[in-house]
């Protein structure tokens, strides 16, 4: 691929399902959400950068358990696949629950927490059933799907300011007076959200002309470009709906295509974003499914994950993941869809950012055992990963008291049944 390709395929990655949603979780805080999508693009720039360097220097498969490795060894790698693997988990909890919203507001139907639980549980089944047919078919529908997104974001940004009304969107700066502190931060998590999946650009490296030119390029490229559709989207469409509607809606983008044209055009475009929703849903059950039998290839995780059928596809493990995510779902249960898609998203954020400390932990050792990075770049690199770690732990502490505390003990649970595999790897026998 040239750098060109790689680029935009680092921000379709990005995007999927993560947009869709966001309108409404950010109308809670008002337009001054603007400010968290400076500070998160920024940070998400650091992030793709340390990625990128770490994507050139490994020697290591295994994504960014890999990559920890280097600096913290087995139980770094360990600790970094068990949490990225269950950031992914809860993640695509959030995914059904945003496509359930669009389903809902699309078929009028009215239903309780309960009944949209039980909705999500059967989404989560239907994309899991469908990815027994293999690798291949999931990739093409996942590549079809995800412009069922791309479309109406680009139709919004394009075409949106006819109906942009500014007195509208300064009306609903500050709804709820909040600090510049408060409302900075408000919106961190959910805009990193928005972002996650940028530790997967690197991953192409192989099928790039140039890879230690271009894939740097490329990464910040995507990184960049899906801030910008991100940045812009979500602002218009708040200059074009009333906030108390647009924070209350379950379907945001069908709401401003039925403010911009009719709810006819507002139902196609809510049909567009369940379809999109779906085949990005579809795509990243079968990513976890790969994720946990990868880790329980390396001994990380039980031999069960390993398992698969004629096809290559890890059958048992993506069963078992589903009644994983069917458990959460039920415990997750929320007076509203938003608030449940909130606790979920923050609680994906805080899993999701332990191996990306770790990660960015790592690439000083890297550059070091690699022998050919000069100084000043190492230098340069160092320090974007410092301050890359400085927004990831600053991310992690606006998710919320109940997301970190989670999140915590996820962790510390981790490192537990480390404790009890660690002899596969750090006893030496004679």
């Amino acid at each position: 691929m040239g750098v060109m390709q790689l680029t935009i395929i680092t921000a379709i990655n990005m995007m999927g399902s993560g947009i869709i949603m966001l309108p409404t979780n950010l109308a809670q805080v008002g337009t001054m959400s603007i400010l968290s999508w400076v500070v998160t693009a920024l940070g998400a720039m650091l992030l793709a950068w340390g990625f990128a360097q770490a994507g050139i220097y490994t020697k290591k498969s295994g994504g960014m358990g890999g990559y920890s490795e280097y600096s913290f060894g087995k139980a770094g790698a360990f600790l970094s696949n068990f949490t990225y693997g269950l950031s992914l988990v809860i993640a695509n909890v959030a995914i059904a629950i945003s496509a359930v919203g669009y389903l809902t507001e699309l078929f009028g139907i009215k239903a309780n927490p309960l009944e949209i639980c039980l909705l999500t549980i059967a989404v989560l089944w239907l994309a899991s059933v469908l990815n027994f047919g293999g690798a291949k078919i999931t990739g093409q529908l996942s590549t079809f799907t995800v412009w069922g997104v791309i479309a109406p974001l680009a139709v919004v940004i394009v075409l949106g300011w006819f109906w942009f009304n500014p007195h509208l969107y300064a009306s609903a700066w500050n709804p709820h007076h909040l600090s510049f502190v408060s409302g900075l931060g408000a919106s961190i998590p959910i805009t990193l959200w928005a972002f996650l999946g940028l530790e997967s650009a690197s991953a192409n490296m192989d099928r790039v002309e140039n890879p230690k030119k271009n894939v740097p390029i490329a990464v910040l490229g995507g990184t960049i470009g899906a801030g910008i559709l991100y940045i812009l989207a979500t602002n218009v469409v708040q200059g074009i709906v009333p906030n108390l509607d647009l924070a209350k809606s379950t379907a945001p983008f069908g709401l401003v295509f039925a403010h911009m044209f009719n709810p006819t055009i507002g139902n196609i475009v809510m049909g567009l974003m369940i379809i999109s929703c779906f085949g990005s849903l579809l795509g990243w059950q079968f990513t976890i499914a790969e994720v946990f039998r990868s880790s329980a290839q390396e001994g990380y995780f039980p031999k069960i994950f390993n398992k698969v059928i004629g096809n290559g596809t890890p059958l048992i493990g993506i069963v078992i993941i589903t009644i994983i995510q069917s458990v959460l779902a039920l415990s997750s249960i929320s007076p509203s869809l938003s608030a449940q898609f909130t606790i979920l998203v923050n609680l994906a954020v805080v899993t999701n950012c332990v191996p990306y400390l770790l990660s960015m932990g790592s690439i000083k050792t890297m550059q070091r055992l690699d022998g050919n990075v000069t100084e000043k770049k190492q230098k340069l690199n160092n320090f974007v990963a410092v301050l890359a770690g400085i927004y990831t732990l600053y991310a992690i502490s606006q998710a919320g008291s109940t997301a970190i505390v989670l999140g915590s003990i996820v962790t510390f649970f981790g490192w537990t049944l480390y404790g009890f595999m660690s002899y596969r790897f750090d006893m030496q026998t004679e």
